[in-house]
């Protein structure tokens, strides 16, 4: 069952006060879904982690709303143009909030598995929230994220590749593009580093490509 606890929290762009929940204690049941979404016994925590101020709608994790964030002018400018207009209108859904975190994020220019991170969350919400459209929405442009992390570098450590990339063909396995999801499963078992501990990504893999079944155990 999750616990939630009232916490106020001061805006970094428009230095307004506001009270919040944050999540406190929660118990998981079921197993994960197929794409990693793990439910809650009772009301899910999910909304819960993302905070959004109520005047100028700057949204991120309580950590974003500590006294050492620095804003830039323009992602202040962003805030206020493209977040304050959906606030004034009233109280954001969780894949609302999670969506203008995600927005924030990309105005900071952090990096593309952080906001795809953010992104899933948003599409995990959907599904909580019955909007399948949106659902679909927010798991492609999860996807795009994702897949530009993998492209990066350094944008994934390589023991966790296997893993993103099984989630990357999940994620357009769900939306109904079949031969992407294919193409991505296929390349699961190439970024696998240790046989042992990672089969079980092959394994999933395989399932979700050739006989998808909705839940891990």
């Amino acid at each position: 069952m999750t616990t939630l606890q009232a916490i106020e929290l001061r805006c970094p762009v428009c230095e307004n006060r506001f009270r919040s929940q944050t999540v406190v204690s929660t118990n998981s049941f079921g197993g994960k879904r197929t794409d990693f979404h793990e439910r809650a016994a009772g009301t899910q925590p999910l909304p819960y982690l993302i905070h959004t101020c109520n005047r100028c709608g700057y949204s991120g994790s309580e950590r974003d709303f500590t006294e050492e964030v620095d804003v830039s002018p323009g992602l202040k400018e962003h805030v206020w143009n493209e977040l304050a207009p959906a606030v004034a209108s009233g109280n954001l859904t969780g894949s609302e909030k999670y969506e203008a975190a995600a927005k924030v994020a990309e105005w900071q220019s952090l990096e593309p598995r952080h906001v795809a991170d953010l992104l899933l969350r948003a599409a995990w919400c959907c599904v909580d929230e019955g909007d399948i459209e949106a659902e679909r929405f927010f798991r492609r442009k999860a996807a795009w994220k994702f897949e530009e992390a993998l492209d990066s570098f350094d944008g994934v450590a390589r023991d966790e590749r296997a893993v993103l990339t099984y989630l990357v063909g999940e994620l357009w396995r769900r939306v109904g593009d079949a031969k992407l999801s294919r193409g991505w499963f296929d390349k699961v078992a190439t970024e696998v580093v240790d046989s042992q501990t990672q089969q079980w990504v092959i394994d999933a893999a395989k399932q979700q490509r050739d006989c998808p079944r909705e839940w891990f155990g």
